[in-house]
């Protein structure tokens, strides 16, 4: 049996420990910045064969939920993962992948198939065979955008496929999350299609904070600043006061230890300063803000602290190498092509 890492496990009784709190901050702060934008949501049933391929969708997250049968997810790197009645998936980069009944099984693509819609944002896929009606898995499918916000750094760092099993302990209190989301795909009672699109981002949310808090798989970068409670402390600063423009020294007095320690630290941990990551922090934010949001550059310049436009505008093209107006009409240009 794997032993729980010391920082999930607190104190006897149950309280956190000074350390975990301070995770437990950050990943709240992860969690509140993490926008799934719901693209598109499919209740899929299949026959006994099924074969079914998911496109690349850059720039997305896949999710999926299999709430009747069984079925195999092959990963765009052939990797197979098994998955039964109960599962989720979370794929936070969006890479190709097939869903089949098993394996040298002739796949085609989710999209060929005829989708009656639900509501605004689901729609339904029958994709049994005339011949054999009664469906032998059922499934709830998504695509979204993937946004951690000031924190979209961690998401480089994921795994490509994040499997749960709702009976596992990376993700307690997902069971009935996952019970919820079967038993509205089952029932299709009225109005099932917008709560299971809810369902779905909450399940997501706790999929990735599962991951976060058993070690992320990975200690390097900002998954271990995430961990050093000589870091933890300005990084939250910075994330939730990204206008202030703050000094070494005040960011180190946020942590208390020394100037050179924090920046040395700091600098080994997340491979850059303290204020180029607070000026790349500034500018992500406002890449957003400006792309998805709309918000005026004006505007965007007084949230950051920027005692003009003219400044603001210099920095984000320093940074970026782009001018903002440029961020803030590309969500514009791609939704002409795509209408086009």
């Amino acid at each position: 049996m794997t032993e729980s890492p010391s920082y999930l496990t607190g104190t006897p009784g149950g309280r956190a420990t000074g350390q975990f709190a301070l995770s437990s901050d950050l990943i709240s702060e992860l969690l509140t910045s993490m926008r799934l934008r719901g693209v598109r949501y499919r209740r899929v049933q299949v026959g006994p064969r099924f074969g079914l391929n998911f496109d690349a969708k850059p720039g997305h997250a896949y999710f999926h939920f299999l709430a009747v049968g069984s079925a195999v997810l092959r990963a765009e790197d052939g990797t197979v993962h098994k998955l039964s009645a109960g599962n989720a998936v979370f794929m936070p980069h969006g890479e190709s992948h097939q869903l089949l009944s098993g394996p040298d099984i002739p796949v085609q693509g989710i999209d060929s198939f005829a989708a009656v819609p639900l509501s605004n944002a689901v729609c339904a896929v029958d994709a049994c065979p005339g011949s054999d009606p009664t469906p032998s898995a059922i499934f709830f499918n998504g695509f979204m955008e993937f946004d951690l916000g000031g924190m979209q750094g961690i998401s480089r760092l994921m795994p490509d496929v994040m499997l749960a099993d709702a009976g596992g302990k990376r993700y307690p209190g997902l069971m009935p999350i996952l019970t919820s989301m079967r038993r509205e795909v089952c029932s299709a009672r009225v109005g099932f299609a917008g709560i299971l699109a809810r369902l779905a981002e909450v399940a997501a949310a706790m999929i990735v904070r599962g991951w976060i808090e058993c070690g992320c798989d990975n200690t390097s970068g900002l998954v271990a600043a995430l961990r050093d409670p000589r870091l933890a402390c300005a990084i939250l600063a910075l994330h939730r006061k990204p206008g202030y423009h703050w000094t070494v020294a005040e960011l180190a007095a946020e942590c208390n230890v020394s100037r050179s320690v924090f920046a040395d630290r700091f600098q080994t941990t997340i491979g850059m300063p303290p204020l180029r990551y607070a000026t790349e922090l500034r500018m992500l934010l406002a890449g957003q803000w400006l792309a998805q949001d709309t918000l005026p550059i004006q505007s965007v310049a007084q949230r950051l602290g920027y005692t003009s436009q003219a400044a603001f505008s210099r920095a984000f093209k320093r940074v970026t190498g782009r001018p903002p107006g440029a961020s803030r009409d590309a969500p514009r240009s791609k939704a002409t092509n795509e209408t086009e």
